[in-house]
This record gives structure tokens, sequence and C-alpha cells, in this order.
């Protein structure tokens, strides 16, 4: 029988995955988030229309809205745009790496061992600029799932294949 160490380990010994290179998102994948976010404001224009033409009392605020709405649109793209420049992913010997976050930045490390199924989806507008999102599941269930969207669909494809190859030598 062995006898039992439970020895400290030196912290500064340890790797650092703050050192590791992040990959960025594809450049293609801020057009299919601004096709999304162009026919959100669309509609939402097309009810403060409607609103303003159904509510006679509202039509004397016209430019509060519209400057409401123009402000909304702009804060909403800028926000957009910064969270797409910050998210980044990384695959590693033995486990995936993805950050992501505008106020509140997550980092997530998945280790192999703990994915359960990798799933490869493709919306429509992504589809029209050969994008794809990976969905990697993990056995912790929901909170320990990720999704990194915006790649190009052959390189999702070649990460797909990788993964499911390092699921196989875990098994």
């Amino acid at each position: 029988m062995q006898d039992f160490t439970n020895e400290t380990l030196d912290i500064d010994a340890l790797p650092k995955y703050e050192e590791v290179a992040l990959n960025a998102l594809s450049r293609k994948y801020w057009k299919v988030v601004l096709l999304n976010i162009s026919i959100f404001l669309f509609i939402l224009a097309a009810a403060i229309a409607t609103i303003l033409l159904l509510v006679e009392e509202l039509r004397p605020y016209l430019y509060l809205f519209t400057g409401i709405y123009l402000l909304f649109s702009i804060l909403l793209i800028t926000l957009y745009r910064a969270s797409i420049k910050r998210i980044g992913y990384a695959i590693r010997e033995k486990d995936l790496i993805y950050k992501s976050g505008i106020i509140s930045i997550s980092t997530s490390i998945i280790p192999f061992t703990r994915i359960q199924h990798i799933t490869l989806n493709e919306g429509i507008f992504s589809r029209m600029f050969q994008l794809g999102a990976l969905h990697v599941f993990t056995a912790g269930g929901i909170s320990g799932s990720i999704t990194i969207p915006g790649l190009d669909i052959n390189l999702a494809k070649t990460i797909k294949e990788e993964l499911n190859r390092q699921l196989a030598k875990v098994d």
C-alpha cells in the first residue's frame, strides 16, 4: 500500500492560461451580427412607428423617440462590436480555452475529458458567409458548455474533427 501524500503545489510554476495566444473569430462574422442587428432594429422601428401612428398623444414626442432609438442603435452596435473583438479561443494539447466578455470577462478552460459531444451549427446568415458555430457540451451541464461563433466553416469542421479525435483518445 502506498503512503498518502498531499504536497503543496508551487503556484508560480503552474502554466498560465493568460499567456496562451487566442485565435480571433472570422472577420466575416461581424457582417452576420450586423445583419441580425439590422433586422432587430428594423422591427423595433416599425413597432415604434406603429405605436406613434395609433396613439395620437405620443406624436408630439416623435423627436424624443427618434433620439432614444438612434442612441440605442449606436450603443447596441458599439457593444456588439466590442464584444466580438474580445472573443478568443485556443485548442491546446489537453483542453480548449474560450474567452469572452466586455465588462465581465469569462474564461472557460474545458479539459477534453469533460467534453460530452460537439455540434456544428450554421444559421441562415452564417451559411451565406460560410461560417459556423461550434457548440461544445460538457459533463458539467449547461453551465460548462460553450459556443464558439463566427468560425469559417472549414475551420469549424476541422476543429470538430480534431476534438472528436481527442475524445476518442480519452475513451
